[in-house]
């Protein structure tokens, strides 16, 4: 029994009568009424030829039905591909050229241009699903029957493809099996304690992993219930609280929850777990959280490829900047980047992972997967990091984010996280810029709590006594905001071009 969806009705059988998912206006759908729908979907599905291995594109906005069609996705062995709703029609083209969908959902009102598109592109069939469940899909269900056997699938077939962000390059599709989601889910499902009584407050995208995935595939193996928002809602989150006992976000949840008075320790005396990902969490925020609640954000770090990855403990000590141990099962090195040769605990390198959570390989890229995937079975992330001398893993950043300057590298996490522990600085990314001498430049680009609240002077005095001079910036520059992705994630390439392209920039870093 490998399909993944058979998996889960082992797990919510007991607690058929029970909700799954609760909207903030209090409606339910209960698991007794997942099964029915998904089951008429599922039907509908293959009414339309379509079957095992096909895959089923959707870029429709965040809802409760939308689970039910990646659900009944699963049950007839083909292949959901969530699509971020910002994507516009022309990078959408590429998608659908590329995956060769046989089913296109889109929202209503998208319908008449990306309903073109998908005929240009030889799409046999679109349907519309809506944020408060209208349009064709749903509509066409309705009538068919909800009883459906369900495809017994082997656990290394697909169960998803999920496009990664293309920033260094075309988007390359991520193929996911069975396997890699059951298994990390089921592990996370463990590590983290959850049980049919938690109620998850979910206000993530469900096009991405973290949302789709974490939240949601750890609850169906839990059999408990989600708090389904359609979006990051600072006060719908804040009235809800009270009713959760975990919250998963990324690190923008809870500086902003920090920024708010109400947000007390009372509120969330009945919370049991807060996890945060997808993006560096600050050192800073995760001690003012704590300080201000009592509780110790989980840390966690994954990718598209990979799911998870490693966890801070539980009952252990979560260590602030660190992304915690190893999941069960998830093996993790060090490396060097030239070599690939293991590196001594302490040193940074790039990280490889090893494990059941791994995905299959670039969807159409054999050349891709075989420069990224050893021969070993270890993924290259493109990730840097560090293991300390209890075995935390530490985040560098990004390959690509690794500035040389004069010849020495300067790895950006350490900086930002010095800078973030000035007083006034809500955050900060380090970047790297042309430099006519040095190579690149490093320069910092701050976001202050509050007006006037971060002095540029202070910031170089302040890392004068800390920071060895080469990996100073050169150049501190204050913005209202930092420009961040649909997870949260800190855009540095749009940093770097914003910035690069500066007469100032330029003139201040020549001027060193």
């Amino acid at each position: 029994m490998s399909n993944l969806y058979n998996r889960f009705l082992d797990c919510f059988t007991p607690r058929l009568a029970e909700p799954f998912i609760v909207r903030p206006d209090g409606s339910t759908i209960r698991y007794a009424d997942l099964h029915a729908a998904t089951g008429r979907i599922a039907n509908l599905l293959v009414s339309l030829g379509i079957g095992r291995g096909d895959r089923i594109a959707m870029q429709v906005d965040k809802s409760a039905e939308g689970l039910l069609v990646y659900l009944a996705t699963l049950r007839i062995g083909a292949i959901h591909l969530p699509l971020n709703p910002a994507y516009t029609p022309r990078e959408l083209d590429y998608f659908l050229r590329d995956a060769e969908p046989a089913l296109f959902v889109c929202s209503p009102a998208n319908e008449p241009v990306l309903g073109a598109l998908c005929r240009e592109a030889g799409i046999p069939n679109v349907m519309t699903l809506g944020a408060a469940g209208d349009g064709s899909l749903l509509a066409a269900a309705g009538a068919m029957p909800e009883n459906f056997a369900t495809m017994d699938v082997a656990g290394d077939e697909l169960a998803a493809i999920l496009y990664t962000s293309g920033t260094t390059g075309r988007s390359k599709g991520a193929m996911l099996t069975h396997d890699n989601l059951g298994s990390n889910a089921e592990t996370l499902r463990s590590l983290w304690r959850f049980e049919s009584g938690d109620v998850l407050l979910h206000a993530l995208p469900t096009f991405h992993t973290h949302g789709l995935f974490v939240a949601t595939n750890i609850i169906l193996l839990a059999g408990a219930r989600m708090i389904f928002l359609p979006a990051f809602d600072l006060d719908a989150m804040i009235r809800l609280l009270p009713q959760s006992s975990v919250l998963m976000g990324v690190p923008t949840f809870y500086s902003r929850l920090l920024s708010r008075s109400d947000f007390t320790s009372e509120l969330v005396k009945d919370m049991r777990l807060f996890v945060s990902g997808s993006a560096p969490l600050s050192a800073e925020v995760h001690r003012e959280f704590s300080a201000r609640t009592g509780h110790a954000i989980l840390e966690r770090y994954g990718m598209t490829e990979t799911n998870m990855n490693s966890s801070n403990s539980y009952d252990g000590a979560r260590v602030p900047g660190s992304v915690g141990f190893p999941l069960p099962g998830v093996d993790i090195r060090i490396t060097d980047a030239q070599t690939a040769k293991p590196l001594p605990q302490g040193e940074i390198g790039m990280i490889e992972v090893r494990g059941a959570n791994v995905f299959a390989g670039y969807w159409r890229m054999p050349e891709k997967t075989a420069e990224e995937k050893r021969a070993d079975g270890f993924f290259i992330t493109g990730d840097v990091g560090r293991f300390d001398e209890a075995g935390y893993l530490f985040i560098s950043g990004r390959e690509k984010d690794l500035i040389i300057s004069g010849g020495l590298n300067v790895y950006p996490a350490e900086v930002e996280a010095l800078i973030d522990e000035l007083p006034g600085v809500a955050e900060c990314a380090v970047i790297g810029v042309p430099h006519p001498d040095l190579g690149e430049g490093v320069v910092a680009v701050i976001a202050a709590k509050a007006p006037g609240a971060v002095d540029a002077a202070a910031v170089k005095a302040a890392l004068a006594d800390t920071l060895a001079s080469f990996k100073r910036p050169k150049h501190i520059i204050l913005v209202d905001q930092l420009p961040r992705n649909a997870m949260g994630k800190i855009q540095k390439a749009e940093l770097r071009r914003i910035h690069a392209e500066t007469i100032a920039g330029r003139a201040a870093l020549s001027a060193r």
